[in-house]
């Protein structure tokens, strides 16, 4: 009965972050760890609030991952073409790969910079929040990694299609930078759309694509973390794939058999983003601001490389393959 305390601060955030995000444009998700953050760091919360925030940060959280799965249509590769499958696939890999080389050559969190690199790659916020825990990355560095990736979002939203229409790219090629690099699908989509049309739908259908690859990174960052096992035990414990993401699996393949009625779809979608921005809440009353002070502007750099490094990969990769 005590969880009840911490689960309702969560909501209770996370109804003021979803009503800013009409008028903040970085993102409730990013506004729900930031207003937890600020309320935890500035109220000495009672004790009986911490097991509903626990509740809220890890069970919450597994349910909303789960539940995200019913937004995935393979459908969508149909539609995208085996060009730009390439293209989503290869810069995928690139940017992870790019920001592990990085971190390295820094001396850097080299867990925080895979979840950096696999929150940049693929869906922002829904990646890091799916792979943190398997990883066994702390509740700061997660919630610094997923402030970073909407805050790069955000400014990329406003400089991408600049970028795009300034080097005389097409609109579906406008589209196909823009979903291949945004971080979150809000981000593509108002970037896409506040341009035109088509840059929109291409946009969309790209970022899709993109997120669709979050189930094979994920069972791949498990099966990595397992090899790094050093003993037959750890290595039996780790490799077991996490219930919330097989949760997901189940839930994408509802979404492409296309059996469950439309407005059921849009339920469970609008449950998702609810529980996530609720369990985002819990993370940032969590969070200390002396740990984040700590590293946060070097992790803002290499955030900041390796979306430079995406838009340019990206760049080279539509000239390429779009030839």
């Amino acid at each position: 009965m005590e969880k009840i305390y911490g689960i309702l601060l969560s909501i209770l955030v996370a109804f003021f972050a979803f009503f800013l995000s009409s008028y903040i444009p970085i993102g409730s998700v990013a506004i729900a760890i930031i207003l937890g953050a600020i309320v935890g760091n500035l109220i000495k919360l009672p004790s009986k609030f911490n097991s509903g925030i626990t509740f809220s940060e890890k069970t919450i959280l597994a349910l909303a991952i789960s539940l995200l799965g019913i937004n995935l249509d393979f459908n969508v590769l149909e539609e995208l073409g085996f060009g730009t499958i390439l293209l989503i696939i290869i810069s995928l890999i690139s940017t992870i790969v790019f920001t592990n080389f990085l971190a390295k050559k820094q001396n850097f969190d080299t867990k925080f910079a895979l979840i950096l690199g696999i929150g940049n790659a693929v869906c922002g916020s829904a990646a890091i929040a799916a792979t943190k825990d398997i990883v066994k990355l702390d509740k700061e560095k997660s919630a610094l990694a997923i402030a970073i990736v909407n805050l790069l979002g955000t400014i990329g939203l406003f400089v991408l299609p600049i970028i795009g229409v300034l080097l005389g790219l097409s609109d579906v090629q406008i589209g196909i930078l823009l979903g291949n690099t945004l971080q979150s699908v809000g981000h593509a989509i108002a970037a896409g759309f506040g341009v035109n049309e088509t840059v929109g739908q291409s946009a969309t259908i790209v970022k899709m694509g993109r997120i669709l690859l979050l189930t094979p990174v994920i069972l791949w960052l498990i099966y990595f973390v397992a090899k790094k096992s050093t003993t037959t035990t750890e290595t039996s414990q780790k490799i077991q794939v996490p219930l919330f993401i097989l949760g997901f699996i189940f839930f994408s393949i509802l979404a492409s058999v296309g059996i469950l009625p439309e407005k059921i779809v849009e339920g469970i979608s609008w449950s998702s983003e609810m529980l996530l921005i609720i369990a985002m809440s819990a993370i940032g009353l969590k969070i200390s601001f002396k740990a984040i002070k700590e590293s946060g502007w070097d992790a803002f750099v290499l955030a900041g490389y390796v979306f430079k490094f995406q838009i340019i990969f990206s760049l080279l990769m539509i000239i390429i393959l779009q030839q």
